[in-house]
């Protein structure tokens, strides 16, 4: 008799071959893809326990709060919790999709091997602990950068003006 072959399932995380790894970014820890994943595959789910809002206003602020909508939040600090590792972008390649109070991390374009997965936090989350330290995604990184590179050739060119300026000027003699 022929040896069976193992069924294969869907969910990636179930059977340990991810799509994804955890390591080191710019920004700490971040997901980052092994494997190309397809614009709306599902890439991994935001777990934890499940809280309501008002056992959230009784414990102290934590940064892995996912509100699922007005009445329950999802506590994603457990390390178990692999999608807390994913971080912000202002151009996100994955989106979270809210369903059933369940978290589910999708594919918003093609992502290729190596790319980090991000997704937008939202204007709290942005507001409350990325902006008062600036974002470090690489849209924003790339838009300080250009915006230097303007603010120094302006610099040059007022020192140029100036020079000009003082050798034009003619010498009094006394």
């Amino acid at each position: 008799m022929p040896a069976k072959k193992p069924r294969t399932k869907k969910n990636p995380k179930v059977l340990g071959r991810r799509v994804f790894r955890v390591a080191r970014s710019r920004t700490g820890l971040g997901v980052f893809a092994t494997k190309p994943i397809k614009k709306n595959a599902y890439i991994v789910e935001y777990t934890g326990p499940l809280l309501t809002n008002a056992q959230c206003d009784a414990l102290p602020e934590n940064r892995y709060w996912f509100e699922v909508n007005a009445r329950w939040t999802i506590d994603g600090s457990p390390r178990s919790n692999v999608a807390r590792y994913i971080n912000h972008s202002c151009r996100p390649n994955a989106d979270p999709m809210i369903r059933d109070r369940r978290i589910r991390i999708k594919a918003i374009r093609n992502i290729e091997p190596g790319d980090e997965i991000t997704y937008d936090y939202g204007k709290d989350h942005f507001n409350a602990y990325i902006k008062p330290h600036g974002c470090l995604c690489v849209k924003c990184r790339a838009k300080r950068a250009r915006e230097r590179t303007e603010a120094r050739a302006a610099n040059a060119r007022k020192r140029k003006r100036a020079e000009r300026a003082q050798r034009a000027r003619p010498v009094a003699l006394d």
